[in-house]
């Protein structure tokens, strides 16, 4: 029996979303689905989003949902399936980046508690504790790539991912700047030396596999914040770029999201943690600069940091004869400008990868 005080999430074959307050005193929010035989996988994502959403605009503290109402048959979700995806959207939905911010005196509005009713197997428990740890890993990245600038630098990212591997299996290390120079990274090191803050090189693996297995490596763009360099982006097109080392954010835990899921995979995050930064040492147009494979790069602009230090991630990768790599970066503006800030660009000359990666 549900406690009253506990507010029911219910879908409904209505127009509208809502929230309903009925005489026992109980709230009900109702989401509206006009048609449920052509609702799609990404619009139950969003009608999960829109629940919690609502919730916290009423300041609902305490669901209850049933994974019966938020079954569509033609989709083909088992159970397990369902309740992890709902519970990686409860989490994210849910998800407000208040470290900066006076708490108000009633506190956040954020969801406490989502209890799951009905007749649920030990395989559905699973599911759903697996999507909230996979819901909290996303949110731990959004955390960190949201961490200004000046609070987040390559030491502190590299901090970060020793504090998030913590009681896991996954190793960290750490290259400082001899180490760097030791390697040959001149990628790295032509575009840290611009800024007072040294460069780091992460390093998070995780063997959950075989010995003899290949892993699978991700590279991540750590550029803790881009100014452009002396090719110095205009002031509106600054605003955010604490947020250029989210693809490192993401590989590292995504490597400490495997270890926790306890995956039966190898996997390598590489991250080159930079500031790309103006100064009297900057690197400049027309600087010759040589990588660690031996090959150089002609730096024509400044602002192009990123496939500059990524080519020595890259090289870097070879060591461990990864069998895929996977390489996430906040790279290029034209992507956005072509295709929005809701799709993601991706290039692969594998067609397979390719289908794979779209259907996740």
């Amino acid at each position: 029996k549900l406690d009253p005080k506990v507010a029911q999430l219910r879908v409904t074959e209505e127009k509208e979303s809502y929230v309903l307050r009925l005489e026992s005193g109980r709230n009900v929010i109702r989401l509206g689905v006009e048609d449920r035989k052509n609702v799609t996988r990404r619009q139950l994502v969003l009608l999960a989003r829109r629940g919690i959403a609502l919730a916290k605009a009423q300041k609902i503290k305490r669901l209850a949902v049933s994974l019966a109402d938020f079954t569509f048959p033609h989709l083909r979700m088992n159970e397990v399936d369902l309740g992890e995806l709902l519970a990686v959207n409860f989490e994210m939905a849910n998800y407000e980046f208040v470290k900066y911010k006076t708490p108000p005196k009633a506190g956040w509005s954020m969801v406490e508690e989502v209890v799951v009713y009905g007749k649920i197997g030990k395989e559905v428990k699973k599911g759903i504790e697996k999507g909230r740890i996979i819901g909290e890993a996303v949110n731990a990245t959004r955390t960190l790539s949201n961490t200004p600038g000046g609070e987040m630098t390559p030491r502190v990212l590299a901090k970060a991912a020793r504090e998030a591997a913590k009681n896991t299996n996954v190793l960290v290390r750490v290259l400082g700047l001899k180490e760097i120079q030791k390697l040959s990274m001149g990628g790295v090191l032509g575009v840290a030396k611009g800024s007072s803050e040294e460069p780091q090189f992460i390093i998070a693996e995780y063997f959950g596999g075989g010995r003899k297995e290949r892993p699978i490596v991700l590279v991540g763009k750590g550029v803790t914040f881009d100014t452009g360099g002396l090719n110095i982006k205009p002031g509106d097109s600054m605003n955010e770029m604490h947020m250029d080392m989210s693809g490192g954010a993401a590989v590292l835990l995504t490597v400490i999201l495997a270890a926790k899921l306890g995956l039966k995979k190898n996997v390598v995050a590489l991250v080159p943690a930079v500031e790309n930064m103006p100064s009297g040492s900057s690197y400049r147009p027309g600087d010759i600069l040589r990588t660690m494979s031996g090959k150089t790069i002609e730096v024509l602009h400044t602002d192009a940091e990123g496939r500059i230090i990524l080519a020595d991630a890259l090289t870097h990768a070879k060591k461990y004869r990864p069998r895929l790599v996977v390489d996430v970066a906040t790279l290029a503006g034209a992507t956005m400008a072509a295709l929005g800030q809701r799709a993601s660009a991706l290039y692969t000359r594998d067609e397979k990868l390719e289908k794979l990666f779209r259907q996740l």
